[in-house]
């Protein structure tokens, strides 16, 4: 199969997309108005940027009507109406369920917190809350904003961070089997991540 995307309705690109570049990591972003509103949203287009600034990405998509949705309005710079910072917490096996039930669509100002079995604990730098139970997370500052089509790319650099310390050991490696990160796949299936292996790098050394 040879297919030109352009030629493709946006629903079967969609459909191609999330159903090979697999499994996708989860943002779960906790955000926060400029009047003290809550929101938190998950996002499976997400990924890290780099170390040097150690910087995240996610990219939003626009709300079926066509308008903004709640987290990227929170997000915007201060110039532009926003807060400008936001937390990205991790998708993890323990509440993966809650992470599902905040995709629900909810009127500006209403907190997906409100309605779901998860709690807020204040961050350290960002106004934002963080999620209470995530074992990871990463308070962000707005660098930039990127519109993609339709889409908009955030990319944040993390100010602060936040991870439960049994995750850790003294060479500041991280055990993934206690983290238990879930993976988004396609349509409303998810998959775990406790199934790994090691391959040396590189080409085979000769004999």
């Amino acid at each position: 199969m040879e297919l030109n995307p352009d030629s493709l309705d946006p629903s079967l690109r969609y459909k191609l997309l999330i159903g090979t570049v697999v499994p996708r990591p989860i943002a779960f972003v906790s955000s926060i108005s400029p009047t003290g509103k809550t929101n938190l949203a998950p996002f499976s287009y997400f990924n890290a940027v780099g170390h040097k600034p150690l910087a995240l990405a996610f990219s939003i998509a626009p709300k079926s009507d066509g308008s903004e949705k709640d987290t990227l309005r929170n997000v915007r710079p201060v110039s532009e109406g926003g807060v400008g910072e936001y937390v990205i917490n991790l998708a993890v096996e323990p509440y993966i369920q809650q992470v599902a039930e905040a995709s629900e669509p909810l009127p500006y100002g209403d907190s997906e917190f409100d309605h779901i079995d998860l709690t807020t604990v204040p961050s350290k730098v960002v106004k934002a809350p963080r999620v209470a139970e995530s074992p990871v997370a990463f308070e962000c500052r707005t660098i930039q904003i990127v519109p993609v089509g339709t889409f908009n790319l955030v990319i944040g650099e993390v100010i602060h961070w936040f991870v439960r310390d049994d995750l850790v050991d003294e060479n500041y490696r991280v055990d993934t089997h206690k983290l238990a990160p879930i993976g988004r796949m396609a349509g409303n299936d998810y998959c775990h991540t406790d199934r790994q292996f090691t391959i040396p790098n590189g080409l085979p050394k000769s004999t």
